[in-house]
């Protein structure tokens, strides 16, 4: 009996070993199992951590600088998220995505701000501009005194620099070139662009093409042609010439304007194709400072109105060539010249003198010319004087030099540049933004 108890006490022993050793062996997996969720948990926890930090200092910043500069390349996560935290790289995902559209959104917005704030200043610029360019006009009308004409034509040319200013940061913010003018020949187009830079002496123009420019292109290719020739006289030394050439072709003209200046590197050569194709849409504030709004003006205006612009190949002299293809769409025939007036001698019996208007000389109530000082600077040289013209010669002086040139024909031959000048210069816009009307009168 005691044996049987003894047996059935180590039968229990035994059992109970067995249950605990089991117990024990379930606890420790499950404590390995819960150290082992709990270090996933922790690199998780550490995961997110270091991720939101990344993402706060390093790849929003990034993000929101490359919306202002594309070339800025962006960050990635520090994981891979997609295989560690699917849901949460989701979310950071939507979180970027987030940031970057209201950053693009509120920079849409600061720069329609701005484009519409300088499209009425310049607006107002250009009224200004026009109104001082009427005030010229009427004093270079008014005086023959050479010393007075150059200082005239000296603020005529500066005003003229100013306007193509205005109205290049218009185009930028949106608003059209300017008035339409007439048909002009090419050479009439590329010497009102000359008329508008400052060193237009360094400016050599070749032989142009027999073809003219349509009505609707004269001035987008006048301010197009105006930056670019502004753009490689600024960037050569000022001992130099800038070249303007034509090349006709089967479907337009090139015209080619070539500079002595330095070559641009692969990367300023990217950033003109981007901004001379107008495919996207110009920021103003990454123009640099002081802007450089010649490309991005050509650009627009390129993409606007249909020509092209290049500034890709290499000139003869080591600079650059900018190149402007009009196409046939943009071009027309040379305007007739108006017909000159009949002279006295070769009017039909009875038809009566020219009247002074038409001559375009100041007329008497009756109708006859009336005699100016400007007249008698243009009076040709071989025609007698009058009386009251006539001086009493001076005795000759054997130190003194050649006698310089009368004072009414240094004046005339100003008058004569000035008018040729003008002729050659588009209409500034007196609403910049629209279209415009035909215009009559050649002055910027």
């Amino acid at each position: 009996m005691e044996q049987f108890l003894l047996a059935a006490a180590l039968v229990v022993v035994a059992g109970a070993g067995i249950a605990a050793a089991v117990l024990l062996v379930r606890q420790r997996q499950e404590t390995a199992g819960l150290r082992a969720q709990n270090a996933v948990l922790a690199r998780g926890l550490d995961l997110r951590e270091k991720e939101l930090r990344h993402l706060a200092d390093v790849r929003l910043p990034e993000l929101m600088e490359s919306l202002h500069n594309p070339g800025v390349r962006v960050t990635g996560p520090l994981h891979d998220l997609d295989r560690e935290a699917p849901a949460f790289g989701q979310a950071l995902r939507t979180v970027t995505e987030l940031f970057a559209g209201s950053a693009a959104r509120v920079r849409e917005r600061a720069d329609l701000s701005a484009k519409s704030t300088l499209r009425a200043m310049m607006r107002a610029v250009q009224s200004l501009a026009n109104e001082q360019q009427l005030a010229i006009s009427d004093m270079q009308e008014r005086h023959d005194d050479p010393d007075v004409l150059e200082g005239l034509l000296r603020v005529d040319h500066m005003n003229a620099q100013l306007g193509r200013r205005a109205q290049a940061t218009a185009v930028l913010c949106g608003s059209w070139p300017g008035q339409q003018r007439s048909a002009s020949s090419m050479s009439d187009v590329v010497r009102g662009a000359t008329s508008r830079i400052r060193d237009y002496l360094r400016v050599n123009i070749q032989e142009p093409v027999n073809t003219a420019v349509t009505s609707r292109a004269v001035e987008p290719i006048v301010l197009t042609l105006a930056e670019l020739l502004d753009n490689a006289a600024r960037h050569s030394r000022p001992d130099t010439t800038v070249e303007v050439n034509f090349q006709s072709t089967h479907n337009g003209v090139a015209i080619m304007i070539d500079d002595a200046g330095v070559a641009m590197d692969a990367e300023e050569l990217q950033r003109a194709a981007d901004l001379l194709s107008g495919d996207a849409s110009v920021d103003i504030h990454r123009l640099g400072d002081p802007p450089r709004v010649g490309f991005a003006v050509a650009g627009v205006l390129a993409a606007r109105y249909g020509f092209r612009v290049s500034v890709d190949t290499r000139s003869p002299y080591g600079g650059v060539r900018a190149v402007v293809f009009v196409p046939s769409a943009l071009l027309t025939d040379v305007p007739d010249e108006r017909a000159p007036e009949r002279s006295a001698a070769s009017r039909p019996a009875g038809e009566g003198p020219a009247p002074a208007a038409a001559a375009g000389v100041p007329a008497t109530p009756g109708g006859l010319p009336k005699r100016t000082r400007v007249a008698v600077a243009e009076r040709p040289a071989g025609a007698a004087a009058t009386a009251e013209d006539q001086e009493p010669p001076a005795a000759p002086d054997a130190g003194a030099q050649p006698p310089a040139r009368p004072a009414r024909e240094t004046a005339a031959g100003l008058g004569a540049w000035q008018r040729g000048t003008r002729s050659g210069r588009a209409a500034a816009p007196s609403d910049a933004d629209g279209p415009g009307i035909e215009s009559k009168d050649l002055r910027p």
